[in-house]
């Protein structure tokens, strides 16, 4: 697991992260990315050692239990980043507490700790202190094979990069962690094409990543993030990479999985034309919450003012 900043990018998501996996600047590269997936059998770790990004190797779980708990919990946490001569504190005793499934933005200035939250609240890194609940699971009792695992059944996570194989066919990426899992081939690719269909993908599902549009490749990556059917999709920036229509297209598609109970969005954002398509807003600022409101019929207009004068 990576702690430190990337030391090319200085990103505060936990340097790894920030730079896709850390292949792009980690020098241990494949082996890096490789390494954030303990517990994967070595022909696993080679079948999927060339793909920029987490790509879900795991093991058969129980399916996850009904929420009957907070959908997030976060309590008192702190994140320090060690830096050549400098620390950067990323979170200051954050508190966050989700009761309701629901879409959920989180908003604010770049390096106000939003991404940093999203990754620890997404068990890819552990913060310094506090805790954290996701769905009841206390993640600091989780060890490294079970955050891993964890990671895979009991949320999805969407990011800016698509992190799609580019070998296989959407089809064939979306049914990528069932297969790892040792599920049948008709099965997972029933689920699979289900899953496109939801996403208005069907016509695309032969179709390998090159061949699909920035719009569609988010979508293929969505999708692949339900496989399991996780109470909560964790996305940060999930429309930083795509044109107006296709990210209004995508969250449009969130809104209906919301609505539709199949699962629930937090989501990262610094645009409130995104933070529209949400059921409430908290907005983060130096590292600690300062103030959240429902969206209701609030205009991205309306978000914006809301936002800066909760920024002062």
């Amino acid at each position: 697991m990576f702690r430190d900043p990337c030391p090319r990018c200085r990103s505060a998501a936990g340097g790894a992260f920030g730079c896709q996996i850390g292949r792009q600047h980690d020098p241990r590269g494949r082996k890096a990315f490789m390494d954030f997936v303990p517990g994967a059998r070595r022909g696993d770790r080679e079948a999927v050692a060339d793909p920029a990004g987490d790509i879900g190797i795991v093991r058969r779980l129980p399916q996850h239990p009904a929420i009957g708990h907070p959908l997030l919990e976060v309590e008192q946490v702190t994140k320090t980043y060690h830096l050549p001569g400098q620390d950067v504190a990323a979170l200051r005793g954050v508190d966050l507490r989700i009761e309701s499934p629901g879409f959920y933005a989180i908003m604010g200035p770049s390096g106000s700790g939003k991404s940093t939250l999203m990754h620890l609240c997404a068990a890819m890194d552990a913060p310094d202190t506090g805790s954290i609940r996701v769905a009841g699971t206390e993640l600091s009792e989780l060890d490294e094979a079970g955050r891993t695992n964890f990671r895979r059944r009991g949320m999805g996570i969407v990011f800016q990069q698509f992190n799609l194989v580019p070998t296989l066919t959407a089809l064939d990426n979306v049914a990528l962690p069932a297969l790892l899992d040792g599920e049948g081939e008709s099965s997972r690719n029933n689920r699979a094409m289900k899953l496109l269909i939801e996403m208005g993908l069907e016509d695309r599902a032969s179709h390998r990543p090159d061949a699909l549009s920035g719009g569609e490749r988010q979508r293929v990556a969505i999708a692949r993030s339900r496989i399991f059917n996780p109470p909560v999709l964790f996305a940060d920036e999930p429309t930083g990479n795509l044109d107006s229509v296709s990210g209004t297209r995508l969250l449009q598609q969130l809104r209906g999985l919301v609505d539709e109970g199949q699962t629930s969005v937090v989501m990262v954002t610094h645009e409130p034309e995104a933070a529209v398509h949400c059921d409430h807003i908290f907005v983060l600022r130096d590292g600690q919450f300062s103030e959240d409101f429902p969206v209701e019929d609030i205009d991205a207009a309306g978000v914006a003012t809301r936002v800066q004068l909760a920024l002062g």
